[in-house]
Parts: C-alpha cells; structure tokens; sequence
C-alpha cells in the first residue's frame, strides 16, 4: 500500500490570475495568466478570449496541466512558427508552474516585428502576466492538533510563532486545543520542540492531510 504522504505532491500554482500589457512598435500584447485545472478548461477559457478579443491579430498561448507527467500545449495562432506560443511555454517551464494557463493577444500596429522581436514581445507579455498574478508553492502538511493545559498555551504559542508554522483552529474550553498545519519537512522538528518546551505534558495527535500553501514572487 503507497504511503499516505506520497498521495499529496509539491507543486507550484496560481490562486489568482494576473493580466499585464506590453506595446512593442505599435503593437499592443495583452496578456493574462490564469489558473486552470483541466486541458477543457484551458480549452473554454481559450474559446472565451478568442469571442471577447475577437478583432485581434493573433491569440497564442501555452498551458501546462497536471503534477505528474504534466500536459503541455502550445500555440503561435498564425505568428511565426516558434515566436509565440513556445516563449509563453519557456516563461511557464521557467518558472515551474503548472496547471496554468498564459494567453497573449496581439493587436498589429502597421510595423513587423521580425522573430526576435516576436519571441521578446511574447515571451516579455507573459512574464508580466505572471508576474502580476498570485503564484503559491502548494507543500504537502497534516494538521497536527495539540492538545495542552493553560500551563503551557502561552509557550505553545510563542513557539508556534517563533517557527512560523500556521495555526488553524483553536478552541478553548476546560483544556485547550490547537490545530497547527507543518509542513511534512518541520513536523518531526516542531513536535521534539513541543515536548520539550512543555517537558513532555503536551498530547500530541495527527490530523487531516491537506496543503499548506505559500507565497511565490515570481519575476
């Protein structure tokens, strides 16, 4: 039977989409970054663009879906081969991020860009909307739920601070409880340092499996 922690991989999102805009010679490239969890999602979120943007020179993107043996979809929507659609893929690849999803539209403004220029003006759209889009390093945790005395809360919670490990619940009644969520990497660390911060008196108990998610800047 696979271990139960393996079941929850690392990987890194989006928890909010983010949209930027690039002139290049006239040409104006409106790109946005948007968190999808499905190749048809991707695919309704594309078909949606192409309506609103429908006066449009060119609509390019590129996606990866999935945590394991990832999908990866590119298009250069009539550009160019190789100036579009895989500079959008090089800024996803880049920054190590999947289930995205990064579209660039273009409006010509009269002046050819030539393929260095295309490959800038795309790949420099996409790292904008990226940029301005809420990136999270999603980290495999177990809630651990910490049952103590008003004794110890007070050091409890100091040293739940001093780690910096995010506490979830808590309930007060004739003894306290909290709800911690480690990552799998601090918990063996956090629970020596509650045993010996409370010499031992702290009753410690695993709880739900989830993630713990953390701020990216991505640039």
């Amino acid at each position: 039977m696979p271990d139960e922690k393996s079941s929850l991989p690392a990987y890194r999102t989006l928890s909010e989409e983010g949209s930027a805009e690039l002139v290049e010679k006239k040409s104006r490239f409106l790109a946005f970054a948007r968190p999808c969890t499905s190749e048809d999602e991707a695919r309704a979120v594309l078909e949606a663009a192409g309506k609103e943007y429908w006066d449009a020179s060119h609509a390019c993107y590129a996606f990866i879906i999935g945590k394991e043996n990832p999908t990866e979809r590119f298009s250069d929507a009539g550009e160019p081969q190789g100036t579009a659609g895989r500079p959008i893929l090089d800024v996803l690849r880049g920054a190590g991020v999947t289930d995205t999803l990064i579209c660039v539209i273009r409006y010509f403004g009269g002046t050819l860009l030539g393929t260095g220029g295309l490959v800038r003006a795309y790949g420099g759209a996409a790292k904008l909307a990226l940029s301005a889009a809420s990136v999270i390093d999603r980290i495999p945790a177990q809630e651990l739920i910490i049952r103590t005395d008003y004794t110890d809360v007070g050091r409890i919670l100091y040293l739940l601070g001093q780690e910096n490990i995010a506490q979830t619940a808590s309930d007060y009644g004739a003894d306290v409880t909290l709800t911690a969520l480690p990552a799998d990497t601090d918990r063996t660390r956090l629970e020596k340092l509650l045993t010996e911060a409370t010499a031992g008196r702290v009753r410690l108990e695993e709880g739900e499996r989830r993630y713990l998610d953390r701020a990216v800047s991505v640039r």
